[in-house]
């Protein structure tokens, strides 16, 4: 049986000419870990999101993508999968903004600001 779960690996990469759209987490959920959600701006103007679980052993299970062509759409994906969270956990489970971490491909941090 293949697995998509692996513990270290880059969720999202982030380009020249692209920048953090946003990133957000749920609290944390004894027994699952915490859902992920970020986005970034593309440099020809779309918008590519990932949501993911990261479990409690930093395992990231679970990724789904997309692509929006107006960013000014990643509301309605955030309320999207704000609804599914509501439905499966109850109202106090909900994305909030969370800062982001940026590292290159050596494994130093960066900026998340445009690169």
């Amino acid at each position: 049986m293949k697995s998509n779960s692996l513990s270290s690996f880059a969720v999202m990469n982030v380009e020249k000419g692209e920048e953090i759209a946003g990133m957000w987490v749920t609290p944390h959920l004894d027994g699952i870990g915490i859902y992920k959600l970020i986005a970034k701006k593309k440099a020809d103007g779309t918008c590519e999101w990932a949501h993911f679980v990261q479990r409690d052993n930093g395992v990231k299970e679970k990724v789904t993508r997309g692509t929006l062509e107006d960013p000014g759409r990643l509301s309605d994906v955030l309320e999207a999968f704000n609804r599914a969270l509501h439905t499966a956990f109850g109202t106090g489970v909900t994305f909030q903004h969370a800062d982001t971490d940026v590292y290159t491909l050596d494994g130093k941090k960066a900026s998340p600001t445009r690169h």
